[in-house]
């Protein structure tokens, strides 16, 4: 059995004589991420000479996961840079020339589609038929216009009517399903083609907010989410080269791999645990029982500090948040953890040695007919790819070669993941083979795929408001424990940042990276005498 150890490396309280004699304070970050990362290089760059990052994994970039297979860098986690005008993450990208071989189908200006603007998306049918391409562009009109409908409820200060249920889903189903069959123009076949197409918006929108479903996003606030003017951007050589820009001008001593981290002792209140291992530690340093924080690692170890910045994920924090802080959190920031949404987006890349598709095709986008009327989109687990939107094709040829990606998210994404690459690759063979209409498209010769909700470092993709919570609760996620802030009780000992800590860009890269920077300058605002 491994035996416990406290690093000899301690610090004191920070209000105690220890910083009157200008010792620097001991911060630890917890993972590695874009956030993590941007909190460790804001405070070394400010001044801080005692910090330390904790990465459960083998590797940094948390959910920024870029992966080469031959000459083509393929996006497993974050793929747009979402915004130019003061974005962070796109001015670290055009400083350091990481957009200069960026084509224009890779800059999108507007809502972006899942991947490419370049070329014509295909709406085809479970029974193997294209939608006409005038039919598609009546409907994404009437959905875009109902979804700007959405955006105002927030930023208006509309009321939200009890038959919406507060329910971005609920809502534009609605809406458009009622002007679709209020269309004296139209068919009925060509109705029901556009009502099965509600579904399959849906499910892209739901993919785009990391949902289960829509119907579980918001209503009321869904349009506090803030979009940074200007073109979204791909990095061609991977998003990684971000994480690697961030990483640069952090110590490697700095940053330690492989260091899960199984509970913060905040507030002193390991005091007595510590007495007692120091009973079995006769080299640990005294001034270690007077500390702050304690933070416990899987090795058992437990490392000292004066401020802890928290930066996993909300799908770790719903999942562990009982275990992961002694004394547990206040029940107004257990609650705000509660409230939010965090679901799961997975992609599914399918390399060809050859493309089936037209060289206009950009995208495949599955519509089944027979989800014309239907409400929920939840599937049995033997139909879980049902939830798979769509195929995208990536551009371009020379740089990826011919491969598809694909999108599922929800549960269905978690049913995904449990199966093999074999099961993957074959299934959706079936689905393209019976949505085109063509029998003959082989398998795919290589699959690549990503697991962020089983996942136990991230159990999700990214956050969103969920019904019943509110950008309040992001906010009450990001304040600093403890609360009630006194001459005996030390300020800022746990902190949090993340992208579901920053109320506008939840969800985004510049949102994980903006919300590390803020809790540095907290404690750069908190230390300025020291630091100077």
């Amino acid at each position: 059995m491994q035996s416990c150890e406290i690093s000899a490396d301690s610090t004191d309280d920070p209000l105690s004589s220890g910083l009157r004699r200008k010792r620097q304070p001991r911060i630890v970050v917890i993972g590695a991420g874009l956030a993590g990362l941007s909190a460790a290089k804001a405070l070394l760059e400010g001044g801080f000479t005692d910090v330390t990052v904790l990465e459960a994994t083998d590797r940094i970039g948390g959910r920024v996961q870029s992966v080469k297979l031959g000459h083509a860098t393929f996006e497993l986690g974050a793929t747009w840079i979402h915004g130019s005008h003061g974005n962070p993450v796109y001015h670290l990208a055009e400083d350091n020339g990481l957009l200069e071989e960026t084509t224009d189908s890779e800059r999108s200006v507007g809502r972006i589609s899942l991947y490419s603007k370049n070329g014509v998306a295909y709406h085809l049918t479970n029974n193997g038929q294209r939608i006409p391409k005038d039919v598609v562009e009546e409907f994404s009109d009437l959905y875009n216009e109902v979804y700007n409908l959405t955006q105002e409820f927030f930023q208006r200060g509309k009321p939200v009517n009890a038959e919406s249920q507060n329910s971005v889903g609920v809502f534009t189903r609605d809406v458009v399903r009622k002007r679709v069959k209020a269309d004296p123009d139209d068919t009925e076949a060509i109705k029901r083609l556009k009502l099965a197409m509600i579904q399959q918006y849906l499910k892209v929108e739901s993919c785009e907010s990391s949902s289960h479903s829509m119907d579980e996003v918001s209503l009321s606030e869904f349009g506090e989410w803030t979009e940074i003017p200007g073109a979204h951007h791909v990095i061609p050589c991977g998003f990684i080269k971000i994480v690697e820009i961030l990483a640069r001008s952090i110590p490697k001593s700095v940053i330690q791999l492989r260091k899960p981290v199984k509970c913060i002792h905040w507030n002193q209140s390991v005091s007595k645990e510590i007495e007692r291992v120091a009973d079995h530690n006769s080299d640990l340093p005294e001034e270690n029982k007077g500390s702050n924080v304690f933070v416990e690692c899987e090795d058992c170890e437990f490392i000292p500090a004066d401020h802890v910045i928290v930066t996993v994920s909300l799908g770790v924090l719903k999942k562990r948040h009982e275990s992961l802080f002694h004394p547990r959190l206040p029940e107004e920031k257990v609650m705000a953890i509660e409230k939010l949404g965090i679901n799961t987006t997975d992609k599914i890349f399918l390399e060809f040695e050859e493309p089936f598709w037209s060289s206009e095709c950009n995208s495949i986008q599955f519509v089944w007919e027979d989800e014309a009327e239907s409400e929920s989109l939840t599937y049995p687990e033997e139909l879980w790819y049902k939830k798979i939107c769509s195929f995208d094709v990536l551009y371009p040829p020379e740089r990826y070669g011919h491969v598809l990606s694909g999108w599922i998210c929800g549960e269905e994404a978690l049913i995904m993941e449990k199966c093999d690459d074999e099961t993957v690759a074959e299934t959706c063979t079936e689905m393209l083979r019976k949505f085109t209409g063509n029998p003959n498209i082989p398998k795919p010769r290589r699959i690549l795929r990503s697991s962020w909700g089983s996942n136990p470092h991230f159990r999700g993709s990214y956050s969103y408001t969920q019904v019943g919570s509110s950008g309040a609760d992001v906010e009450k996620l990001a304040k600093p424990l403890p609360y009630a802030e006194s001459s005996k009780t030390p300020p800022m000992q746990v902190m949090f940042s993340g992208e579901a800590t920053h109320r506008k860009y939840y969800s985004t890269t510049h949102g994980a990276v903006l919300s590390g920077q803020r809790e540095a300058a907290r404690l750069i605002e908190m230390y300025q005498d020291l630091l100077q």
